[in-house]
């Protein structure tokens, strides 16, 4: 019995390939509306109620499920062993954009983010960042330094939480980067515990690379035990915590 290998006609390859980008472009669009959408709404009710992190408590109970659920959904493991009335500076691994998404979910508390510096330029988000009282930081300009590590200083020993992404970008490649130490000075000087957090699957569903091309599939947030800072001075103590902690990550991820 002879056996042909058939191959796709070119003109089936060729519309498999544009229906794939137009469904990317959809998706896209999708969450660009409901993005701002939801920024719109909750800074308004936030505005009328006056109840200060209602904004942040909307993102993790309607924004943020609306693009999680749709992309695969997530699981969270460890959250319950957490006191959640304290103060943390979380820290995560970084693959994608839906990290915020998933971080809003994964933390039962109002979550704020340190933002890089071009977020002050997209529309509608830099109002919300401003509302809600996010930090951004500029990696051009390193006297500014000084002064972000005071005002996350100040946001943590207010008793609010933060998280910011120590690698500095989003991974290419998948690997787990270095965790720049000197962001976690800020904690040392708020008396804050550091909560590392590992985020399991958002770069397969959106990679960092190619225009919004989305995989369905499932992700998970794995929550840590936090890391305590008493005790840790200079540049030999943020140093050592920002080890523990990419350590901490690295574990949950099963990279070590």
């Amino acid at each position: 019995m002879e056996y042909r290998q058939t191959r796709a006609a070119p003109g089936a390859a060729a519309f498999a390939a544009l229906s794939a980008r137009a469904i990317n472009v959809l998706e896209c669009l999708y969450t660009l509306l409901w993005t701002a959408g939801w920024i719109s709404v909750s800074l308004i009710r936030q505005a009328v109620t006056g109840r200060r992190d209602l904004a942040l408590e909307m993102a993790r109970t309607h924004w943020a499920p609306g693009l999680v659920g749709p992309a695969g959904g997530l699981t969270v493991e460890g959250a319950d062993a957490i006191d959640w009335n304290r103060p943390y500076l979380v820290v995560a691994n970084h693959e994608s954009l839906l990290d915020i998404c998933v971080l809003f979910m994964a933390v039962p508390a109002p979550l704020r983010f340190l933002l890089k510096e071009e977020m002050r330029r997209v529309p509608f988000l830099c109002g919300y960042a401003r509302a809600t009282g996010m930090l951004f930081i500029s990696r051009e300009d390193r006297r500014a330094g000084p002064l972000l590590r005071r005002q996350v200083a100040g946001l943590l020993g207010s008793g609010r939480t933060l998280c910011l992404f120590p690698e500095g970008t989003r991974s290419r490649d998948g690997r787990l980067g270095e965790f720049k130490s000197g962001s976690f000075q800020a904690a040392i000087d708020a008396g804050v515990d550091v909560l590392p957090i590992a985020l399991h699957g958002t770069g397969r569903v959106l990679p960092p690379t190619g225009f919004f091309r989305t995989c369905r599939g499932p992700m998970r947030a794995t929550v840590g035990t936090p890391i305590r800072v008493d005790g840790r001075i200079g540049a030999a103590g943020r140093q050592a915590v920002a080890r523990e902690a990419q350590d901490a990550v690295a574990a949950m991820l099963g990279r070590r």
